[in-house]
């Protein structure tokens, strides 16, 4: 069985999904598959969730006849840190060097944030190994204008089976604007990549629309006391409050924001969609907080039922929307390692490379299928807005983050 954590230096002695294979299978029928995410720190709880979702769909293919007979050995890496509080760059390097260091990895998923994203494409890249983020959304890792940084050995290996957030800062922006009819923000960030690009892209398209930007700040993720920013934004009296950034700082803002701003407007993107902000922040602070995430909505979809009901039976607990792009990207991954199968080529790291890159795989999201840089052809925005809801339990994501709707394309 997979633990909720893995020790992250250690790849050989990771756990693992090989345990019941069916007697006689052939040692070269199985590919090792890395997943790194950040399960230490303030984003540990979500990271499970997504973790699970990579579980699911491996422990169903490897109980069933495989991908063409081929059976997933997952191995676990944590890039979170406990001096770090959260995601750690420096961690994420190390655990891309020693995925690319294990022959036997022909692919990966992850990672959960973009800062760790930043510093694993490049040594990825150099060893032809291709990664899918569920989550990691800032479009700089694969924008051809940074080709040279962050795909150095020229082909794409990094996949997303999200948007990225040059549609989730701007579409959320006009949402704000549009639908909630704000005409002024306040913006924040944590200082981290995926948060200054969240709120750079979200204040280009607030300007654009004509809404006045009345300040811009940067909060100390490791700081506990917001108390004098939030008191300068009250100051202000902006129609609303936009934060990009994780729930590291994010969970002690919207505590604060709470007992100082209360009836303002308070939106972020989807590093504010997490079991944290329910459980950490709690109610009455988390009630009202608006997000985001970079995918399509499925989970209240009839249709999706019986999936959850499998999903609930192995685990004791409800997904939310990242486990759904996780289990998609493990999906992807089982697809690729099929079509390479059929062919009877050697199960190499290029071959699967090139598998994944022209994916056209009906998931549980719909159609996956990337552009020629990674980048999901599906830019749909989703919006949420925390509801408490008595009847259910307080984690549970599908029942107190309350489907809004698509933001509206910029």
């Amino acid at each position: 069985m997979i633990t909720r954590r893995a020790t992250a230096g250690v790849l050989a002695g990771a756990a693992t999904l090989a345990a019941g294979l069916r007697p006689g299978l052939a040692a070269d029928k199985m590919v090792r598959v890395g997943l790194n995410l950040s399960f230490t720190g303030g984003d540990a709880e979500s990271a499970n969730r997504m973790k699970n979702g990579a579980v699911m769909a491996f422990e169903e293919s490897n109980a069933a006849a495989g991908a063409n007979g081929w059976k997933v050995d997952l191995i676990l890496l944590d890039d979170g840190t406990a001096t770090a509080g959260q995601y750690d760059p420096a961690q994420a390097a190390i655990n891309a060097r020693k995925m690319a260091s294990d022959k036997a990895v022909v692919a990966a998923i992850g990672p959960q944030m973009s800062g760790a994203g930043k510093a694993m494409a490049p040594i990825l890249s150099q060893a032809g190994l291709a990664i899918i983020t569920p989550s990691a959304t800032n479009p700089d890792i694969t924008d051809p204008k940074f080709a040279g940084q962050y795909k150095p050995a020229g082909k794409t290996i990094f996949f997303r089976t999200v948007t990225t957030d040059a549609f989730q800062g701007p579409n959320m922006a006009n949402y704000m604007l549009d639908t909630l009819k704000a005409k002024s923000v306040f913006i924040l960030d944590d200082s981290g990549a995926y948060g200054v690009g969240l709120a750079d892209a979200f204040e280009g398209q607030a300007k654009k629309r004509g809404m006045t930007v009345m300040g811009r700040d940067r909060l100390d993720p490791k700081a506990s006391d917001y108390a004098a920013i939030l008191t300068k934004i009250k100051s202000l009296n902006p129609g609303a409050l936009y934060y990009g950034g994780v729930l590291q700082a994010g969970v002690k803002l919207a505590k604060q924001a709470y007992e100082i701003v209360p009836g303002m407007i308070k939106a972020g993107g989807d590093g504010m969609y997490g079991p944290e902000m329910l459980t950490a922040v709690g109610f009455p602070a988390a009630e009202g907080w608006y997000a985001t995430i970079a995918s399509p909505h499925v989970l209240d979809d009839p249709k999706m039922a019986a999936w959850i009901a499998r999903y609930v039976k192995r685990f004791n607990a409800q997904p939310d929307d990242y486990t759904i792009t996780t289990y998609d990207s493990a999906i992807v991954i089982l697809d690729a390692v099929k079509r390479v199968a059929a062919t009877n080529k050697p199960m190499t790291r290029e071959a699967i490379r090139d598998a994944i890159a022209s994916s056209k795989v009906d998931t549980l999201q719909g159609e996956v299928a990337f552009d020629q840089h990674g980048d999901l052809r599906n830019r749909v925005i989703s919006v949420f807005q925390i509801k408490k809801t008595d009847a259910y339990p307080v984690e549970d994501m599908i029942h107190q983050y309350s489907y809004a709707g698509v933001a509206p394309a910029a």
